[in-house]
């Protein structure tokens, strides 16, 4: 962006750099990335897990538990089950706790237009 819009007084440029620096902003940031960043790195660890065992414990990833069904299968399927369960709890979190204070902080930056 050129300096002569920066000095100008750009309305879009003053209202974001406003908001970025702003407490209420600041806190929606940080409250999101404690509720991401964690789940993030559980799901990435369980998936490494998995990986690993099904490269490094051949055996106890091929034990069967029940008919054709192994050890292996149980946690590929698990896979699956905790990406759903994940965003299931992202979405219920956003929409109680997130969403509302994102919404309200929009809504003072774009005025309410509803």
């Amino acid at each position: 962006m050129s300096d002569t819009r920066r000095a100008a007084g750009d309305p879009e440029l003053t209202t974001y750099r406003d908001v970025q620096l702003s407490p209420d902003f600041s806190e929606l940031r940080r409250r999101f990335r404690r509720f991401v960043f964690p789940m993030t790195g559980l799901f990435l660890v369980w998936y490494f897990v998995y990986v690993l065992l099904a490269d490094y414990a051949h055996g106890f990833m091929s034990h069967k538990v029940g008919g054709n069904i192994t050890v292996a299968l149980l946690f590929g399927l698990g896979q699956f089950v905790s990406t759903f369960a994940i965003t299931l709890l992202y979405v219920r979190w956003a929409d109680k706790s997130f969403d509302p204070e994102a919404e309200k902080l929009r809504d003072l930056i774009e005025g309410d237009h509803r």
